[in-house]
């Protein structure tokens, strides 16, 4: 789009998409309040506190939201993209956006199919597959030396991203009481957020060290094991089945 009509026209049409999206918001109307049954017997506590005990408590949020940490944390393909188009790959600006855009053409993809779609089955399994598909597409494209290999790598990073997301955000909505509910959405996000920067960080330390190939791979092969070892010590998550509250 910059290419077509300048940086003007880019900055115009994100700064559109925001205020289409703020719209899209205030249309939404409250609805009747909900009850949820929850056994941590501690709702009167208004404290952070209370959010992280709910969330240490609960298992399935617990482990699918360190897993997301850890992938994003890990994950520096996208952090290190300006390195590969420039001395590995070649491609020069134009190539290094059409890299950046693959990721989020993957997520959007993906967000298609789900909204056209049932909820999915075997949730546990396909949150794991997920992570591990990602953690695994994150060392090909370390490895890859292939412009188009590269985009089809991030391409699917960004739609098994868009998996995790979704069954990590669902779970958090349906697993959590109502009065827990804004404090445990705020530290999922908080800490999410914080993986993502300093996974940033980490990634380009790494690269200064040992150089940006290493990093992606090794950041890839963390979080591949990662994933290994949560479904080996706690396999309940592989049964999960389903997104809904008694799930």
């Amino acid at each position: 789009m910059s290419v077509a009509g300048g940086s003007g026209v880019l900055y115009l049409m994100c700064s559109l998409s925001i205020f289409l999206a703020f719209l899209q918001m205030a249309s939404i109307k409250g609805g009747a309040g909900r009850k949820r049954e929850t056994k941590t017997g501690d709702l009167q506590d208004r404290t952070v506190g209370a959010a992280i005990k709910f969330i240490w408590r609960t298992k399935v949020l617990f482990c699918t939201m360190s897993l997301d940490l850890l992938a994003g944390f890990f994950g520096g393909a996208i952090a290190l993209m300006p390195v590969y188009a420039k001395d590995l790959l070649h491609v020069g600006s134009l190539g290094l956006g059409s890299l950046r855009s693959a990721p989020e053409a993957g997520a959007l993809l993906m967000g298609f199919i789900f909204a056209q779609g049932r909820p999915p089955r075997h949730t546990g399994k396909l949150f794991i597959l997920a992570i591990l598909g990602f953690g695994v597409s994150s060392i090909a494209f370390g490895l890859s030396r292939f412009f188009w290999l590269s985009l089809l790598s991030l391409f699917v990073i960004g739609a098994l991203d868009a998996i995790s997301v979704l069954v990590r955000q669902t779970l958090l909505q349906v697993k959590t009481p109502d009065p827990l509910l804004g404090r445990v959405s705020a530290l999922s996000r908080v800490f999410i957020g914080i993986s993502n920067e300093m996974g940033e960080f980490e990634s380009g330390l790494t690269a200064w060290l040992w150089g940006p190939v290493l990093s992606v791979v090794l950041g890839g092969i963390v979080t591949v094991v990662s994933t290994l070892a949560v479904a080996l010590f706690w396999p309940k998550i592989l049964e999960l089945d389903g997104l809904h509250r008694s799930a």
